[in-house]
């Protein structure tokens, strides 16, 4: 095995871990505080309600403000890029290096890229 390959399994293994059950995101999971897969404008990055949600946040610290609650919303945003979030909006208003880490750092953290992306919605359709 190749050490790519390697590294990519252990990446997966580590996210499915983290991130149970996240290819498919419902309303119900959305309204419930569960995880988020973003595609657009790249694939793919994981925002998990839970974790915001367990340290010093509340659902009216991003709803409505920041984030409207329906699922894709955000998404179809022309501004919904790394360079609103480096100018504090969306994401950027926390991940600014004061209040949580800088979005221009921890890069991995959220995105985990089309790979990543293919091997949780085949690790969801048991196809792997």
């Amino acid at each position: 095995m190749c050490m790519n390959k390697l590294c990519g399994n252990i990446f997966l293994l580590l996210t499915l871990m983290v991130f149970p059950g996240i290819v498919r995101t419902t309303a119900a999971q959305e309204y419930g505080g569960g995880p988020i897969v973003f595609i657009k404008p790249v694939r793919a990055v994981i925002f998990e309600h839970k974790f915001h949600l367990g340290k010093k946040f509340d659902c009216q610290s991003c709803h409505p403000e920041l984030f409207v609650r329906k699922a894709g919303a955000v998404e179809e945003k022309d501004d919904f890029t790394m360079e609103s979030f480096n100018q504090g909006k969306y994401c950027g208003k926390c991940h600014d290096g004061t209040v949580a880490f800088s979005v221009n750092t921890k890069c991995n953290w959220c995105h985990i890229g089309v790979q990543g992306h293919k091997h949780l919605e085949e690790y969801e359709l048991g196809i792997k």
